[in-house]
């Protein structure tokens, strides 16, 4: 992988001023705005793939938008499992609530659902860090939904290439990082810099992808 691509290839678009502020605006729409920067992040992950020599795709809001929508459902089902362990935790806490529930009784039980609970989110969501991006890098590639939750082969795609998505959890954290510097510059600095890390994302997606899928033995399956 070309860890440093990700983060400068954005410029070498001619056109990249007009093609992240766009989309950046279109971000700004409640929830509509924010699936659609999600096909987009998506729209650069399958031209990686396909090795195109121009990642940044042109706007085309009604198909890019389907796209996030699929990309969100996706997330939703790999998070699954951490809604399932927070319900414990809402249950406790609806009953500490309650007045008459004996403090003696309430205070361990709380320290151990959260402990044993807390515990395993924690550790899901590190592994839903890797998973997602092998799941959404495939995905793009065969833009079928159900490629996304073909588990078996997502975790095949990480078996593949384990070094690869480590940069990618690398490059997320980073990408997060730039982001959040966009409220420091306020105005246009905001929505430069979230477009400008979903870029970043995307690319490290599809070049995550295209290193597992090249590694021998393991077959590009759609």
């Amino acid at each position: 992988m070309n860890f440093g691509q990700a983060f400068t290839y954005v410029f070498e678009d001619p056109d990249w001023a007009k093609k992240v502020l766009i989309p950046a605006l279109i971000g700004l729409i409640p929830l509509i705005g924010q699936l659609f920067l999600i096909g987009w992040m998506l729209d650069i992950t399958r031209r990686v793939i396909e090795q195109n020599p121009r990642p940044l795709p042109e706007l085309d809001f009604g198909r890019q938008l389907g796209e996030g929508f699929k990309g969100f459902v996706i997330g939703l089902v790999y998070a699954i499992p951490i809604i399932i362990l927070d319900i414990p935790i809402i249950i406790v806490s609806v009953l500490m609530s309650n007045e008459n529930m004996d403090p003696n009784t309430a205070g361990p039980l709380v320290t151990v659902v959260s402990l044993c609970c807390g515990g395993l989110i924690l550790l899901y969501s590190i592994l839903m860090a890797f998973l997602l991006p092998a799941a959404l890098g495939k995905f793009a590639a065969s833009g079928n939904l159900s490629a996304g939750l073909r588990f078996q082969e997502v975790f095949g795609l990480l078996r593949a290439a384990p070094g690869a998505y480590l940069m990618v959890f690398l490059g997320v954290i980073v990408a997060g990082f730039i982001a959040g510097l966009g409220s420091i510059a306020c105005g246009i600095g905001v929505l430069a810099t979230i477009a400008y890390a979903q870029a970043i994302m995307g690319h490290l997606y599809g070049q995550a992808y295209v290193e597992a899928t090249r590694n021998r033995g393991f077959a590009r399956v759609y």
